[in-house]
């Protein structure tokens, strides 16, 4: 990989959420394979997923959606993330993102070889805390059972599956969604700070096993 424009190419483009640190990197909804089913389900945590409405519908995000759902089958794909991470981090850069970055702010993993390497893009930023939110549990389990490794610097977050819903138990780091009183653990300050993360990096943080959110 020599350019930016070639990993570009090749795996779609980085976000920049204006509400979270850092940048993001987001895939169809559509695809998503237990949330598309939980979509259908009323109290669930993807019924009314925000990633299916709203700016989400538009043509150009749904072309930038499917370039990188594309990218992700190329061989080429790891080293096209680890690029254009470290250039958007860069401290050579005139303004360098925070050092954080979200995985699937839309969209969710879609197999062990796509966790492994989101995990290996993990391993090779070190100076980045990466954090991905998923309700694909069972893949998780499988890759975790075949020697598969999450680094030190990714916090995998599994995703309750109903509204006021407990979460697993067979992961360490979990999240909820809550529409009435909050489960115990953390919870998301977002929505008294007008919808922003502010100083907070609960998500991102391994030592924090349970963050939840208020249903919006």
């Amino acid at each position: 990989m020599k350019t930016l424009k070639e990993a570009t190419s090749v795996a779609g483009s980085l976000g920049s959420p204006s509400k979270m640190p850092g940048s993001s990197y987001g895939i169809s909804a559509e695809k998503c394979i237990t949330g598309s089913k939980l979509a259908q389900v009323p109290g669930s945590t993807c019924h009314g997923c925000y990633a299916l409405k709203g700016n989400y519908i538009y043509r150009d995000v749904k072309k930038s959606h499917a370039k990188r759902l594309d990218g992700i089958s190329n061989n080429r794909w790891v080293p096209a993330m680890v690029m254009m991470l470290k250039a958007a981090h860069s401290p050579k850069r005139k303004q360098p993102l925070p050092p954080f970055h979200r995985w699937h702010d839309s969209g969710d993993i879609q197999s062990k070889e796509h966790l492994a390497k989101i995990a290996e893009v993990a391993k090779q930023t070190p100076e980045l805390k990466h954090w991905i939110p998923t309700r694909e549990l069972q893949i998780l389990m499988e890759f975790i059972k075949e020697g598969g490794e999450i680094p030190d610097n990714l916090t995998v977050r599994v995703s309750a599956t109903m509204v006021d819903g407990p979460a697993t138990k067979a992961w360490p780091t979990v999240s909820h969604v809550h529409q009435h009183e909050a489960p115990k653990g953390e919870v998301c300050p977002a929505p008294l700070q007008d919808n922003f993360c502010g100083a907070c990096r609960k998500c991102w943080d391994k030592s924090v096993p349970s963050v939840s959110y208020h249903k919006h």
